[in-house]
């Protein structure tokens, strides 16, 4: 019988490889995420194979308790410990009743697609995402395209710790090749660009260079790869698009190649992130803004999702209210906006992370960055006599902030929010620099929104220690770097649990 997991156990010991190491806060809001550890770290691991091994003997058991067909497709990503870690997440699955279905190296929307092509209920992908090497992680769902959301994560958590596990006979792990061709296949199935199209495929050593390059040349794009060859220590930055470092890169490579665009991929390719021809970073909340504008005359009435770390411009594009187009601001995070989207009956959902979230006749609901760049490819190609800096320049004009994150234990994160929430209602009327707060938007955390459009956000990250800062200004770039350098830092300043920025503007 498996033990009940430990938060306190320390490597090196007896304990650390006879009982499970599970720390509460791997369980997040709608993933699970922990440090895991690399060679040379000095913090503590949050969990260890044997926690893996009871990770899955509890997915095992809120599968069967959910009353879903316990049939799981598994798969991980390109890091040192993602295959260990999944074999043990497989052990406890088998151990809990669940035909497993393993495909190998996989992107999170590989093992969604999966799901569907194999008739699989429920899916359990080992990554970490855009997390920095030694951290690890799992994204898992059970209701297809959706994945797992708080209700789901919470009693996870609960079945886990408390050691409430529920071994069952009959369970089995089986290898399933082949799909990587035939994922690719599905995701150019449909396109044929009429338009050259040179692109960079940006993968920063990732999961996503053994998928994006070829799935770009099949769709009839130029392909140019940029850091594709797999490597799991990262070497040259982060595989995250909303990361500066890589967007530079990024950019770069558009000026040496005179590329039409450059497209780069998270660890586990379920995000997009664009560099349009000049070598301007465009941030994915406003190339969802674009895409909306551009599907919405091809489908006209669409309704579309977007996250509240979001541009204010859809509130008053003219092509959306023309083509009778409707936004909704809901909780940024994959599983809040890919369930909204779905619940809504939206056409297309964005994140301003570089999640995008397309339901038929453009794809199945869940998020997928190489299906993203498709649509971004598209259209262009409806858009023969434009390039992707002239696309950008019809949208009004918002300058929007890089996603600063600073440091904040887990454990403080969520009260620091609920102070700076109580704060801000507080401030309803009164003036921030010069402006009167017009609204504050609760449903993740407090975006501020000022009489002139301008907002500003402050809510707990859902993978990570931090919280997450966003501001727009609709005046100028200088009062976009004021609204942080001379409101939000200042106020989260106060807080003593407030530690460093990953970036700042």
């Amino acid at each position: 019988m498996m033990p009940k997991p430990r938060a306190d156990i320390a490597p090196n010991s007896i304990e650390y490889e006879t009982l499970p190491l599970v720390k509460p806060t791997g369980f997040r809001e709608y993933d699970a995420r922990w440090w895991f550890g690399i060679p040379g770290s000095e913090k503590p691991p949050e969990l260890n194979l044997l926690g893996a091994e009871a990770l899955g003997l509890g997915m095992a058991t809120l599968f069967h308790e959910l009353g879903v067909t316990p049939k799981v497709v598994t798969g991980h990503d390109f890091r040192s410990i993602s295959l260990p870690i999944k074999n043990a997440l497989k052990l406890g699955l088998v151990a809990g009743g669940c035909e497993v279905l393993d495909i190998g190296l996989a992107l999170s929307p590989m093992v969604y697609w999966s799901q569907f092509e194999l008739e699989a209920d429920c899916c359990a992908m080992v990554t970490a995402s855009h997390n920095e090497n030694g951290w690890t992680g799992v994204k898992m769902g059970a209701n297809k395209p959706l994945t797992f959301g708080p209700d789901e994560m919470g009693r996870l958590k609960e079945i886990v710790l408390n050691g409430d596990f529920q071994p069952r006979a009959g369970g089995g792990a089986f290898r399933v090749d082949g799909m990587r061709e035939k994922y690719i296949a599905s995701l150019s199935e449909g396109i044929s660009l009429k338009r050259k199209i040179k692109v960079i495929a940006a993968c920063g050593n990732g999961t996503a260079g053994a998928f994006a390059p070829d799935a770009l040349r099949a769709m009839g794009a130029e392909v140019i790869e940029m850091d594709c060859d797999l490597d799991n220590t990262f070497p040259k930055y982060n595989p995250n698009p909303e990361d500066s470092k890589m967007l530079h890169e990024m950019a770069k490579a558009v000026k040496e190649t005179g590329a039409d665009v450059a497209l780069g991929f998270d660890g586990d390719g379920d995000r997009c992130g664009v560099v349009d021809n000049t070598g301007d970073e465009i941030f994915a909340d406003k190339i969802g803004l674009m895409l909306a504008r551009d599907l919405s005359k091809v489908h006209p009435g669409a309704n579309f999702v977007v996250d509240v770390k979001s541009t204010g411009l859809y509130k008053t594009d003219p092509v959306l209210k023309e083509n009778g187009s409707s936004v909704d601001y809901y909780k940024t995070g994959h599983s809040y906006i890919k369930r909204r989207t779905t619940d809504l009956g939206a056409l297309a959902g964005f994140e301003k992370s570089g999640h995008f979230f397309f339901r038929p006749p453009i794809g199945l609901g869940y998020d997928d960055g190489i299906v993203a760049a498709g649509a971004i490819l598209q259209m262009l190609d409806r858009n023969p006599d434009k390039t992707m800096a002239d696309l950008k320049g019809e949208l009004g004009i918002a300058y929007t902030s890089l996603t600063m994150s600073p440091h904040c234990d887990d454990e403080l994160k969520y009260a620091v929010v609920d102070k700076m929430v109580a704060e801000y209602e507080g401030m309803a009327g009164k003036e921030i620099l010069g402006r009167k707060v017009a609204d504050v938007n609760t449903v993740n955390g407090a975006r501020v929104t000022l009489d002139d459009g301008s907002w500003v956000l402050v809510r707990a990250s859902s993978n990570k220690p931090e919280l997450v800062v966003v501001v727009e200004s609709l005046q100028s770039d200088e009062d976009m770097r004021d609204l942080f350098h001379k409101e939000v830092k200042p106020r989260l300043g106060k807080h003593e649990e407030v530690g460093a920025y990953n970036q700042e503007v």
